[in-house]
């Protein structure tokens, strides 16, 4: 296939790959939040909210493009991919309420506390935190407990106090400290990068590739979840809401340094450029199971939100 044809496949390819794994993770939420007809029913219909429907399933992807390095079969893949989108969805929930980021607008939809009341809100973001575990320590997930445990150990340590979390707590003293760009990097690599990066690793370790044999995996995740994050930054500068499906121009407002407010927009995207130029080439001694890798790092600097 000529070079020229070969590129214009991909776009198409990755939509495709897109949507079905968007559609698969909506169905397992259907299943997995079925509304009981108890008094917990509300609590079930925020979750539903925030759950299904909308958002990139980023995450769900690249743990489904992570398995195809190592020809792991798609419903493994699958129920990671939940595990962690109920990780991501909870910590929307959370970020969105008035205590944090206080948005009224989440994937073009009201957030969970704005549809529904904080309370609620609280409640549905503590219920899919605990989902996820629920579903990644389950033996449909994977027959091998040994890959379970593992599996929960490595999420547990991307979405708590030395990952997500944690940089969730940076970027709230950022609004009242100055960051400089190693602050700024290191932030973002724990609030974004370290989800992203259980992603590849959830992958690897699905395929009993052992620690030392992740460092490409691990390297793809590091630039790709940086890039992502400055693309971010970048839609929240020149972005449009209506779009992106969330509020726009907060970073400015809250007086927060980031990427593009450190080193200009275009400095900032050249950077995001490197950066996915360099996580393809991690993947160097792969072929053509990495294809939808190096589709996915290409998007994440050229998507419109």
């Amino acid at each position: 296939m000529p070079a020229d044809t070969a590129m214009s496949v991909v776009p198409l390819a990755l939509k495709t790959a897109m949507d079905r794994v968007s559609g698969d993770i909506d169905q397992m939420f259907d299943r997995l939040l079925a509304e009981p007809s108890d008094p917990r029913r509300r609590l079930y219909q925020a979750m539903r909210h925030a759950a299904i429907g909308g958002g990139k399933r980023l995450r769900p992807l690249l743990v489904r493009a992570a398995a195809d390095l190592f020809h792991i079969d798609r419903m493994p893949a699958l129920r990671v991919g939940v595990a962690i989108e109920c990780i991501h969805v909870y910590s929307l929930i959370h970020d969105d309420m008035p205590c944090m980021d206080d948005d009224d607008l989440r994937r073009g939809r009201p957030t969970v506390h704005k549809a529904y009341d904080e309370a609620t809100a609280v409640l549905a973001g503590d219920s899919l935190h605990a989902l996820a575990f629920e579903v990644i320590a389950d033996p449909e997930t994977h027959a091998d407990p040994f890959v379970r445990a593992e599996l929960t150990l490595e999420l547990a340590k991307a979405s708590g106090p030395a990952g997500m979390a944690g940089g969730q707590m940076m970027d709230l003293i950022a609004e009242s400290e100055e960051f400089d760009l190693g602050a700024v990097t290191r932030l973002q690599q724990l609030k974004t990068g370290a989800l992203i990066g259980f992603c590849l690793e959830a992958g690897a370790i699905l395929g009993h590739v052992p620690p030392e044999g992740r460092r490409v995996v691990r390297a793809y995740a590091r630039d790709v979840g940086l890039a992502f994050q400055i693309a971010d930054d970048l839609l929240d500068v020149e972005g449009e809401a209506e779009v992106t499906g969330k509020a726009v121009g907060k970073d400015a407002a809250q007086g927060k340094a980031t990427f593009v407010s450190l080193l200009g927009p275009e400095r900032a995207r050249q950077q995001a450029e490197i950066l996915v130029d360099q996580a393809i080439g991690h993947l160097a001694g792969f072929g053509s199971e990495a294809t939808l890798l190096r589709a996915i790092a290409r998007y994440v600097v050229e998507r419109d939100r």
